[in-house]
């Protein structure tokens, strides 16, 4: 696969949908005006979008075992550290340090996309978003969405489908 240089970017592009757009994935990109002061960046997508939140997946990250991972959930739930774990053969796991998963990811807390992060970090992706033909997840910044289908995010992102949300 070719690396994806996020320089050659298009006018209002991310680096997540420089890599669906190359990977030739279809997708939707959905924009929404953010509001700094809204508690949840997930619940205001979602309301925005005026998709349902069980569609709209959180993108976490965690330190399993001293390996940073990303776990994809729905935005109506949250995510259950010990399933992560388990899903990637780990024994313990605690939120990421918000500064590191930055820096890692090359996206800001609130926009972190599980795609074109600047060093691909293992993925888990739960499993109740295969009950859906498309979910949307960030595409690299607040305000901006993706839709897509899960397999084709599993796919782009190696990600393993576990049930590590909690309802």
């Amino acid at each position: 696969m070719a690396k994806k240089s996020g320089k050659k970017q298009q006018a209002g592009g991310t680096p997540a949908t420089v890599a669906l757009t190359a990977a030739g994935m279809d997708h939707t990109v959905h924009a929404y005006e953010h509001d700094p002061a809204h508690p949840s960046y997930g619940e205001e997508a979602a309301e925005a979008m005026g998709v349902s939140p069980d569609r709209v997946f959180k993108t976490l990250v965690a330190d399993v075992d001293g390996a940073l991972t990303v776990a994809v959930v729905p935005v109506s739930g949250s995510l259950d550290l010990k399933a992560l774990a388990t899903a990637v053969g780990g024994k313990r796991a605690a939120m990421a340090d918000p500064v590191l998963a930055e820096r890692t990811t090359g996206y800001v807390r609130g926009g972190i996309s599980p795609l074109g992060q600047r060093k691909r970090l293992r993925t888990v992706l739960d499993d109740s978003a295969a009950a859906h033909t498309t979910i949307c997840v960030s595409a690299g910044r607040r305000g901006l969405e993706v839709e897509l289908s899960p397999g084709d995010l599993a796919k782009l992102t190696d990600a393993v489908l576990a049930p590590i949300g909690r309802g």
